[in-house]
């Protein structure tokens, strides 16, 4: 049956929405367009007709003519269109920096809520980073004006590879000593099959796996497994990652290919934020919610809260050299 009622529509307007967040677009910007299209589509539904009111004419001393009319102060020409962007409510799950694209989780209406959970809960997400040696920026982003240029002929793919696996060895080292266990002993086996290890403070970002996916040089292409993480976070990783192969390096995209179980795949692509495949993906995520509901509840195990250790995690501290 196809439902050409707006209001009916509307009511069922709530969850959660994966949409691919283009580069150099703030969550904002891409929450209004979303926002506005559902508003446009709507209005060329059926809409609520005017409200109606008595009117009353006088026919002579004691007889009055009664006739029901529309109320043309409630008329679209004088309140504007029935569905308005401040009907909605729509907040990120997790948010996305401004030059980084890929799948941002929003929260639509009563899913504002649901979006909140799955933000407390604090999902792994994996990015794809590519980074280019030889040049340095203020910033460590390609948008940022260029403070030094070095070297890279003797980076090679070993060497690059090598120098991951032993970051990503040492974060998770780092885990499991805040935990106050050795990574060796069977008290971490324990801790680890208990679920995904998780800082007690939400500001502190923490790799579980960080791999070389591509190696074209100058330009290097990473997947990253975090938590907690944020554009400057993984911008400054790729900074490090160049002087830790003795030369320097800055970051020229990042994109998020999975958030939980939400994959790029699923996102809607900016063509694609209408109703119709608003409302088609909104069924899909809600699948996704109901198969998997630890991505709201799940019991996680956290790590010692203590200021003083968290410079452990900065990106400057976790490279061995």
């Amino acid at each position: 049956m196809i439902i050409r009622n707006s209001a009916t529509i509307f009511n069922a307007l709530g969850g959660i929405m994966n949409v691919y967040k283009p580069a150099g677009v703030s969550v904002r910007k891409v929450i209004n367009a979303i926002i506005t299209n559902l508003c446009k589509d709507l209005n060329q539904l059926e809409t609520r007709k005017p409200r109606s009111r008595l009117l009353f004419d006088k026919v002579d001393n004691e007889t009055y003519n009664l006739e029901v009319v529309p109320d043309p102060a409630d008329d679209i020409k004088v309140v504007g269109e029935r569905h308005q962007f401040s009907d909605f409510k729509c907040q990120p799950a997790v948010s996305l920096g401004h030059f980084t694209s890929g799948v941002l989780l929003l929260g639509i209406n009563r899913g504002t809520r649901t979006a909140y959970h799955i933000r407390m809960n604090r999902p792994v997400r994996v990015y794809r980073v590519t980074g280019r040696f030889g040049k340095a920026t203020e910033t460590h982003m390609f948008d940022s004006r260029i403070i030094a240029k070095s070297d890279f002929g003797h980076v090679s793919r070993g060497k690059l590879s090598g120098f991951l696996s032993s970051l990503q060895a040492s974060h998770q080292r780092k885990m499991f000593e805040l935990c106050g266990v050795d990574i060796q002993s069977e008290t971490a086996y324990n801790l680890a099959t208990q679920g995904t290890i998780r800082p007690a403070n939400n500001n502190l970002p923490v790799i579980y796996g960080i791999s070389l996916v591509d190696f074209k040089r100058p330009y290097f292409t990473l997947e990253i497994h975090a938590l907690n993480e944020y554009e400057d976070y993984l911008a400054t990783l790729i900074h490090e990652i160049g002087l830790g192969l003795q030369t320097v390096a800055h970051c020229t995209a990042l994109r998020c290919i999975r958030c939980g179980y939400f994959t790029v795949d699923d996102s809607l692509l900016r063509g694609n934020w209408n109703l119709q495949h608003v409302i088609s993906n909104l069924q899909v995520s809600s699948k996704i919610l109901e198969d998997h509901p630890d991505i709201t509840n799940q019991e996680s195990i956290s790590l010692v809260n203590s200021d003083t250790k968290e410079e452990l995690f900065s990106a400057t501290n976790l490279i061995e050299k």
